[in-house]
């Protein structure tokens, strides 16, 4: 994974990984029934925050973007995206414990939502990620920092 790595984003690059995502979920959305690409995209672009975001590149190529929300208590994972041809390479594991890595030193959990039924679910778990709670839709994601390292 030497060539991998997280770049900052402009506002300018918000409408690019809305149509990411868009692609990204329309699997399992489709699978759960509730497939809406403009809603996705409206969703992902009301809540757009580039100081948060950042692009997953391998190489020279776009591979994904990941969202995180800095809270003082907690990492939220908003958001984490491959395109097709990046996934089941060890990018999103990666990604992940570069994350795992920061909350490490800050001594906090993160924390995501995953859509119930979605092939990601067994990605965070692998993870290590538990399953705090559930509703009719999604699953909440929870990994802790050890203490003591």
């Amino acid at each position: 994974m030497s060539d991998l790595k997280l770049e900052a984003v402009r506002n300018a690059d918000a409408a690019r990984l809305a149509d990411l995502r868009v692609e990204a979920m329309r699997p399992s959305l489709e699978a759960a029934g509730r497939f809406d690409p403009a809603r996705a995209r409206r969703r992902f672009l009301d809540a757009f925050t580039a100081k948060d975001t950042r692009m997953i590149r391998c190489g020279r190529d776009l591979a994904g973007f990941i969202v995180v929300r800095r809270w003082p208590d907690h990492l939220y994972l908003d958001h984490l995206y491959l395109i097709l041809s990046f996934q089941r390479r060890g990018i999103g594991g990666h990604v992940i414990n570069a994350l795992k890595h920061e909350a490490q030193a800050r001594m906090v959990p993160i924390r995501l939502t995953a859509l119930r039924g979605s092939p990601a679910n067994d990605f965070y778990a692998s993870c290590g990620f538990q399953l705090l709670s559930y509703d009719s839709q999604d699953n909440l994601y929870q990994w802790n920092p050890v203490l003591g390292s």
